[in-house]
């Protein structure tokens, strides 16, 4: 039996950090366009893609029509709509946000979803993770800066992006055992379809926008026409965000939730690489110390479990 864990473990490691990559992609292409285009018809247009590579590639190989069989369809649709909360906040965030910075906020997500492991699960988390965790909280606020005049308003948006990230794993863990990432996959399409839609419907004309800019104006935009140079862009988002969907699901089905999610961590020094070459931002210093306690705490562990030789639910 513990070989059979350590295997789905190592495969889910390997999916959460595939994952990872495509979901940092998403990111940048997020922040490229949210200074022209309304956030719920990036949304929508990339689901659509989405949901065009996922009949072409992923269907086909996994059963067909049959992923959209489910015994959890109350689960399925619990957990597409906090997916769409949490990409609403999170690209928020990243709309006013350097994006090392957001992401850096974001990465309190790994923490929440061990110490949920805990309280959902049922899975151990011993005294020595308990303080790694804590200082990776420690980290999240020296980034946000809160009571200072640095905080920024958009610096709770990933914070929240972060809660309901971790109910989605949870989530897809609980399911994981009569659920296959591709039956999770579709079904968080099809919410991201419906609910990007009606938004659209609601205030794609522009009746809410002002004129402001930044984060909520990326909200309240009026919906435009792409430009041609935008579309590789769109399909871009597309492909990365249906295949990291479909790796997530699988990373959380297959291994421990406090296993898989230190993985994630490796979106970190990939955002701030983004940061330096793409928008041309560089973290303060004490981003760089937060980003560190972060860091630190995901390592610490990953470093855990290795030493011990054991899996998270009996890990110290």
């Amino acid at each position: 039996m513990s070989s059979m864990v350590h295997h789905g473990n190592l495969i889910g490691a390997g999916c959460a950090i595939a994952a990872v990559i495509c979901f940092s992609i998403t990111d940048v292409g997020v922040k490229l366009l949210s200074d022209q285009y309304a956030l719920h018809q990036v949304v929508l247009i990339r689901a659509m893609i989405g949901g065009l590579v996922f009949l072409a590639l992923i269907m086909p190989f996994n059963g067909g029509f049959l992923v959209f069989r489910t015994r959890r369809p109350g689960i399925h649709l619990t957990r597409g709509l906090c997916v769409v909360l949490a990409n609403t906040f999170l690209f928020l965030g990243l709309a006013s946000l350097p994006i090392a910075d957001a992401v850096a906020v974001f990465f309190v997500s790994p923490l929440i979803i061990t110490v949920f492991s805990v309280i959902i699960l049922h899975e151990n988390v011993g005294p020595r993770r308990w303080m790694a965790i804590a200082l990776g909280f420690v980290g999240v606020l020296v980034i946000i800066k809160p009571g200072t005049s640095a905080f920024q308003l958009a610096s709770l948006f990933p914070v929240a992006a972060a809660f309901l990230y971790a109910v989605i794993h949870i989530l897809a863990r609980k399911v994981g055992d009569t659920e296959s990432a591709a039956t999770m996959t579709v079904y968080m399409i099809l919410t991201f379809l419906i609910v990007s839609s009606l938004i659209g419907l609601v205030m794609g004309d522009g009746r809410y926008a002002g004129p402001g800019e930044g984060t909520f104006e990326f909200l309240f935009r009026a919906w435009g026409p792409v430009e041609r140079a935008d579309i590789p862009v769109l399909i871009m988002l597309g492909v990365s965000g249906v295949s990291g969907g479909w790796f997530v699901s699988q990373a959380y089905r297959l291994s421990e939730a406090a296993f898989a999610a230190p993985f994630e961590y490796i979106a970190m020094p990939m955002a701030i690489i983004w940061g330096i070459t793409v928008f041309d931002t560089w973290p303060d210093t004490l981003a760089w110390f937060g980003i560190a306690l972060i860091i630190g705490s995901g390592l610490y562990l990953l470093w855990r479990e290795r030493a011990s030789g054991r899996t998270v639910r009996h890990a110290g």
